[in-house]
């Protein structure tokens, strides 16, 4: 085991974007049968950001972007991958990399989706490394954007007040010294599928006005099922991730955990051996913006100062698939 693998790609600059629209808890009172102190005890949610009508997956995408790049000073024409992750398009064809390359007037760049859904951030950080790692290239956008408030039932109160809307993003190039990527764990189980899941609207089961009317469009979720797998599955990422990387909890100053719920992050700690104190919350703000969750979070923490050069850091997150995966690296 190397003690401190020298890695091949860096982030260079995040950035995020979350739309205006606040929705409370206590708006929630009015549309569902629901309370505020319920969903705090519950997932320690007390708002989540709503984007607009005409606000879609690629704007917020191009939005984010544009803040990471700017950071970075790269111009669009510099990049040489987009990679995103969403597990809400803005249309099924072309993908949102592909929408959001022609918002960002990225022409040099090869840009395709990334479908994992919370985990697809991670995932698409790790593709992103192999293409930058191989030499064909020099810097990537990694990118995840979610509309959630599009596919959430808002009649479905055991569901509705989990989820939020959000984008991230961070500039990648080749490694240029000992910050960087240091690990990675990435791991799915098909068979689970249908404990999260949207029953209908793809090409099995095409939208129908039955379909509509069935609301089998919208997502469904088997949530204690759900919560009994993601504690163990993101335990297992986190030490196999720490394991690669030569660390243990001890040697990370900040974990950036999926921000689902609270219950899913303490157990999440407790399990990789970190102590609350070194955990970022913002779970309580935005709640669940799936695979956006993670590169907002680390665009914060980098903004107010928690991390910044040397610092270690381990990400780690669960989703729809299921799929789970875990990530270290140093800024």
């Amino acid at each position: 085991m190397v003690k401190h693998p020298k890695p091949f790609v860096e982030i260079v600059s995040t950035g995020r974007y979350l739309p205006e629209r606040v929705l409370t808890n206590h708006e929630l009172e009015k549309m569902v049968e629901t309370s505020d102190e319920w969903i705090r005890e519950r997932t320690g949610i007390r708002e989540r950001r709503i984007a607009r009508p005409d606000e879609g997956a690629a704007d917020m995408a191009a939005e984010a972007s544009r803040r990471a790049m700017e950071k970075a000073g790269i111009e669009a024409g510099e990049i040489d991958y987009i990679v995103l992750a969403t597990a809400t398009p803005d249309r099924w064809l072309p993908s949102t990399a592909c929408d959001t390359q022609a918002l960002l007037g990225a022409n040099n760049a090869m840009a395709f989706d990334v479908a994992a859904a919370c985990s697809g951030w991670l995932y698409a950080l790790q593709v992103a490394e192999g293409f930058l790692a191989s030499g064909r290239g020099e810097i990537a956008l990694v990118v995840a954007t979610e509309k959630m408030s599009s596919i959430v039932d808002w009649k479905d109160r055991s569901t509705c007040v989990l989820f939020g809307d959000g984008a991230g993003a961070a500039i990648l190039r080749r490694a240029q010294g000992d910050a960087g990527i240091l690990s990675g764990f990435h791991k799915s189980d098909g068979t689970l599928g249908n404990l999260l899941y949207r029953p209908a609207g793809g090409a099995t089961i095409p939208m129908s006005q039955e379909v509509l009317d069935n609301r089998d469009h919208l997502l469904k979720m088997s949530g204690r099922e759900v919560f009994k797998n993601a504690v163990r599955s993101m335990a297992e990422a986190s030490d196999q991730a720490l394991q690669r990387a030569g660390l243990t909890g001890d040697d990370i100053d900040l974990l950036i955990p999926h921000q689902a719920n609270m219950r899913i992050i303490s157990a999440t700690a407790k399990y990789a051996g970190i102590p609350m104190e070194k955990v970022y919350v913002n779970v309580d703000r935005y709640g669940n913006m799936s695979s956006a969750a993670i590169p907002v979070a680390l665009d914060e923490t980098i903004e107010q100062g928690l991390v910044g050069p040397g610092s270690q850091i381990l990400t780690v997150a669960f989703g729809a698939g299921f799929t789970w995966s875990a990530m270290t690296f140093r800024l």
